[in-house]
C-alpha cells in the first residue's frame, strides 16, 4: 500500500472517531467527561494529526494536537478526582 492511500486511510479513520463522539454527545448517548467520549477524541485527533503531518496541514496538525492534550487532560482530572 503506498503512503497516501495510508495516510489517507488514518485520516478518514480519525475523522470517523471524532464524528462519532460528537455525535453520542448531541444525542445526549455519553457525556462529555465519559472515558469513551474523551478516548475517541484523542485517538481521532492524533489520527487526524498524523494524516495532516503527511500532508503538510501544520494549522490542522496544530488544532488536532491540542485537541488530543485537551481530552488527556480530562481524562487524567477524572482519574485524579475519581481517586480521591
Amino acid at each position: 500500500m503506498n503512503n497516501h492511500l495510508w495516510f489517507d486511510a488514518i485520516g478518514w479513520v480519525g475523522a470517523a472517531a471524532l464524528l462519532v463522539a460528537y455525535a453520542m454527545i448531541s444525542a445526549r448517548k455519553w457525556e462529555g467527561h465519559s472515558s469513551a467520549f474523551q478516548l475517541l477524541n484523542v485517538g481521532g485527533s492524533l489520527l487526524l494529526a498524523a494524516n495532516t503531518i503527511f500532508y503538510g496541514s501544520y494549522p490542522s496538525t496544530f488544532v488536532n494536537l491540542i485537541w488530543a492534550a485537551i481530552a488527556v487532560l480530562s481524562i487524567a482530572t477524572r482519574k485524579r478526582t475519581a481517586s480521591r
